[in-house]
């Protein structure tokens, strides 16, 4: 039991690594509908109308580039629609809103879902922050066979529920009572104090479900992303929020009934100021290093004194700062030599020991410079 659990939380880290890297396809604009609700009649209702940046024409860069115009899209097709577009008075007082584009879900008996979207803050003085990433998962069983792909936009109605999200994780209907937000008409059920969940869900489907609740998915913070995403411009330069965040955040905040145009200096700096978001951020070394600090205590306790300064690591867990590659070599040197050794056999295959050692290889290539695009001549003529 206790070799499949350490096996099982190495995989954890390379899968949550992974999925920091994962792209996902474009938009194909359709109407948004609440999750678990049926499609709203087609009667044109009059509908203020709400201001919406263009987001500048400009080619995403990144993942994260990708994810934020992509969002922006879903953002614009949630709000267009008269009948569709998710009323004002449930985003007046809202603490928080996320937007997950093409979340992927298939089944064949168990189900699956995945999506990496941005989730958009107002603290408690009505400041709006720049967005940080997170990811949508979840799994259900009973689900028809097929699959589909749907954007989702969660309104955070509570405190808590965001609270909940930035310790790191939320489970909806588990950790916060998750309900289909109303639309369109339902205008006046938005305000009746009827709604008594803390989270409101919609989507906006393409696929072979319909009306299927997202209960039991979570949503996690995606700390590489966010991290990717804010950084440097170059030595010595202070992280800016990229412009089509700080836009973003902008209509988000307007949609809200924030006036933009007579927000605070504080509230208009929010949007473009880093903060906030970069407490939620971490690097890949960062998740390495405290995996491997969680990690290392259950090795040594199997080791004397000799074999732990002998297998000692070069860690610093405080602030940002990061071992000394040198260091970091000299340890990995230590643990290759025990795996290379037939002496050593029965700590080399220990569970404990094989985690540590693979953490460190990884830990090792993540501090070393990352090399550009590749740069490579036309493939071979088949």
């Amino acid at each position: 039991m206790r070799v499949a659990l350490h096996r099982l939380r190495y995989l954890a880290v390379a899968v949550a690594l992974s999925l920091g890297n994962t792209a996902w396809g474009q938009l194909n604009p359709a109407p948004l509908q609440p999750i678990g609700q049926p499609e709203s009649p087609q009667t044109a209702m009059p509908q203020t109308a709400m201001p919406q940046t263009a987001m500048p024409q400009t080619i995403a860069n990144s993942v994260q580039d990708q994810t934020v115009l992509a969002a922006s899209t879903v953002l614009n097709e949630a709000m267009s629609s008269p009948l569709n577009r998710i009323p004002e008075s449930m985003l007046a007082n809202c603490h928080g809103v996320a937007i997950i584009p093409n979340v992927i879900k298939g089944s064949f008996i168990v189900g699956a879902r995945h999506g990496k979207g941005l989730l958009f803050v107002r603290d408690p003085e009505g400041v709006w922050h720049a967005p940080m990433f997170v990811t949508l998962t979840g799994g259900n069983v009973g689900w028809q066979i097929g699959v589909q792909s749907s954007d989702i936009v969660l309104v955070f109605k509570t405190a808590r529920s965001i609270q909940g999200i930035l310790s790191g994780k939320l489970t909806l209907g588990a950790d916060a009572a998750a309900a289909a937000g109303p639309v369109g008409r339902q205008t006046a059920v938005a305000t009746d104090g009827q709604l008594q969940a803390e989270i409101y869900s919609y989507s906006r489907s393409r696929g072979l479900f319909a009306g299927v609740s997202i209960d039991g998915s979570v949503l996690r913070l995606d700390q590489l992303s966010t991290g990717a995403y804010y950084r440097s411009p170059g030595p010595g330069q202070s992280v800016v929020v990229p412009p089509q965040a700080v836009q973003l955040t902008q209509q988000i905040a307007a949609y809200a009934g924030t006036p933009i145009s007579g927000a605070s200096p504080e509230a208009t700096g929010a949007f473009g100021n880093p903060e906030f978001p970069q407490r939620y951020a971490a690097s890949e070394p960062d998740l390495l290093r405290d995996q491997m600090l969680q990690l290392a205590p259950e090795l040594f306790e199997l080791l004397d004194a000799n074999w732990q300064a002998y297998l000692a690591l070069p860690l610093i867990p405080q602030g940002q700062q990061h071992a000394d590659p040198a260091a970091v070599a000299e340890a990995l040197s230590h643990y290759d030599a025990v795996a290379n050794d037939p002496r050593f056999e029965q700590l080399a295959s220990r569970p404990e020991f094989r985690s540590v050692h693979g953490l460190l290889k990884h830990y090792q290539h993540a501090l070393a410079p990352q090399p550009g695009n590749l740069q490579l001549p036309p493939p071979p003529q088949s």
